[in-house]
Parts: structure tokens; sequence; C-alpha cells
């Protein structure tokens, strides 16, 4: 039986920036992805943002790998060419009562470090944006924009330069815990041992340590299925940042970005669903109008389109507080050199080289 010594499953956002960092450290590295193409799932099914980890909890992973990542996702950026943009956004408020939440969450992100919010009046806030229906606002000066797939490219690169392979339209479909690492079973029937096994499937992860026998069973935590759906405008948005709402229980309410050509997209909205699916449905839509118009007034009637929908992976279910990143190391659940990536939603484009460093620390 062929041995390999590190398997990373998934090839998304998390498993290619995983892949590097061990690839980079050293080890013989093979990525398993099912798609047929890097980063078709989560990874290219999000706002393409790179957040200044504004609304997470003091001292979270969320928010510490965000602060970290953010900074080192720029820097990489800068180094290797890759288009981004730090454009920086708006959090809006469109009444009184909210401009009081400006100041609360200025005053949390403050706490976790990020400390560069800066609070607009409605005249400020104006010169910005004249197109807003605003009372102020809070400037985040380090939220940015990023062409994710090139990104992904980018970190397939380093891995591959470093000894790494990549192999897709392939899935680890079964295995076995060994006393000296693992026995898996590939879709297309090989198998082989390895050393070290990452977990980073995204919405598969829970199905594979489902099928590995002699995880136990008891770690795998819930997952559940939120669904945002994005529509895209047709025609010029007179914006230049990010136009955000303020937030709104599960999720950061229907905001406007922008893509790296200038085309403007709106969305996600919150839909908890049972099966996977990423169908768009026209009318979703109408609640979009009633949302953006909040900030935006002149939003025509026809103009938003159908764009995409992502699936985030969910730890707790609707009404319940937000759950952290869970990095699951041998110290959570037993096994030596095996960690999976639980839970790796918004900001996990962002978080991804920090996240990286975290498993690379563990192996």
């Amino acid at each position: 039986m062929d041995k390999l010594d590190c398997v990373i499953a998934g090839a998304g956002v998390i498993g290619l920036a995983v892949g590097r960092a061990l690839a980079l450290a050293g080890h013989e590295v093979l990525i398993v992805e099912a798609e047929i193409g890097i980063g078709m799932v989560t990874s290219s099914r999000n706002s393409e943002v790179i957040h200044a980890g504004i609304y997470y909890p003091q001292n979270s992973l969320k928010s510490r790998a965000c602060i970290k990542g953010k900074q080192k996702l720029y820097a990489y950026c800068n180094e290797r060419g890759i288009a981004h943009k730090n454009c920086g956004k708006l959090i809006v408020a469109t009444d009184t009562a909210q401009v009081e939440t400006l100041h609360s969450i200025q005053s949390r992100a403050a706490s976790c470090g990020v400390d560069d919010l800066v609070f607009l009046d409605k005249t400020a806030t104006l010169a910005r944006e004249p197109a807003l229906n605003a009372q102020g606002s809070l400037y985040s000066p380090s939220t940015g924009i990023i062409d994710s797939h090139a990104y992904m490219l980018s970190l397939q690169g380093d891995v591959e330069n470093a000894g790494g392979a990549l192999v897709l339209k392939t899935e680890i479909a079964g295995g076995k815990i060994l006393d000296d690492g693992f026995e898996l079973t590939l879709s297309d029937g090989y198998q082989f041992h390895c050393k070290t096994l990452i977990n980073a499937a995204g919405l598969g992860g829970h199905e594979l340590c489902a099928n590995l026998d002699g995880f136990p069973k008891d770690k795998i935590p819930p997952l559940y299925y939120a669904k945002g759906c994005y529509f895209t405008l047709a025609g010029k948005a007179p914006f230049s940042h990010l136009i955000y709402p303020v937030p709104v229980p599960g999720g950061l309410g229907t905001h406007l970005t922008l893509d790296m050509g200038g085309q403007a997209r709106f969305g996600p909205n919150v839909k908890w669903i049972d099966n996977i699916d990423y169908e768009v449905d026209p009318h979703d839509a109408d609640a979009f109008y009633g949302d953006i118009r909040d900030y935006w007034p002149g939003l025509k009637d026809a103009s938003l389109q159908p764009g995409y929908a992502g699936v985030r992976p969910k730890l707790v279910p609707k009404g319940a507080s937000a759950a952290d990143f869970m990095i699951q190391g041998p110290k959570d659940h037993g096994i030596p050199n095996m960690v999976n990536l639980f839970g790796i939603e918004s900001p996990g484009l962002t978080s991804s080289l920090a996240l990286a460093d975290l498993v690379a620390e563990l192996v």
C-alpha cells in the first residue's frame, strides 16, 4: 500500500491555504477535491469581501483569525499581484435608533482590536455617498474586496511549487484509523496509508468523519444549512464603498458589495434549508427591494437580477447565537495527526491564511 505524508480533504480556500502552509513547512501534501475545480462550493459563493473583523465576539477564534488574516491577506495580494481593492465600507444607520447601534458596534469592535472605525455624521456620510439615505454611518477603512479565484489559484500554485499535488473529481469515500495514521479509500477505489489527515471538506466534512472507522461519533458536531441568495444590479451603482445596513439576526443584512469590475450585487438573504441547493428564486427579489431602499431609495424597479446562492455550514440552528469557528485537533477528539475544520463560514476567506497557520501548529 502506498504511503503518503499529509492528505487534505477539500480544495476550497481553507484546504488550499492549509496545503500551502504545510507544503512550505516541508510536508508532502496531497489535496483531494470532489468537484471538477478548486473552490467551487462555499469559497466561490460569497461576497468576496476582505472583512475588517468588526462583529465577532472578543477573543473568539473568528475575531482573532479575521484580524490577523486580513493583514496577511492584504500583504499576500500585494506581494503576488492578486487583484484586490481596499475600498472601505460604510455601515449605514437609516434612523436615530440605529445611530446608537453604530456607536455600540464601534465600541465592541475596538475591544477586539479593530480600532480604525470612524463614525461619520449625516453630512459626512452623504459627502462620501450622496445617494444614501443615512442619519450616520461607520466607516471601515480596512474592508476591501478580492478576486477570490485568483487568490485560490495562487495558493494552488504555492502548493505545487513546494512539491504538493491536487487531485480533482475525487473524494475520500471511507477509511479507518490505525495506530500509525490512516488507511483511506478514495471514490475511485484507490487505497493508501497516510500519516496526517486534514479535514477541510466544508459542507462534506461531517460526513467524512462519519465514514472514518474509529472516529468518535460524539465529536462530530451538528450541521445546519443556511442558504444565502445574491442578486446583481442591472446597470451601474452610484457607490464607491461597500454599503452595509445595521446587522440583522443570522447575518449582516442585505448589503451592497462590488466585484473587481465594479458590478454591484446585493445579499445574502438567510434561508434555513434541509438539503443543499443553489437555486435562486426570482421572487426573493421582492424582499430585497424593500431592504435595499431603506438605505438606497433610488433603486429602480426591475433592476435586480438573480445572481447566485451559497450555503453556509452552520453549527447551530436558526435562532441560536452564532457559533465560533471550530478547529478540532488531537486534544479535542483524541486522534493523533488529524485536524477537522468545522463551521468555517464568513469570515473564512479573510481568515484563511491565519487559520492555516493554526492548523500547521497542530500537526
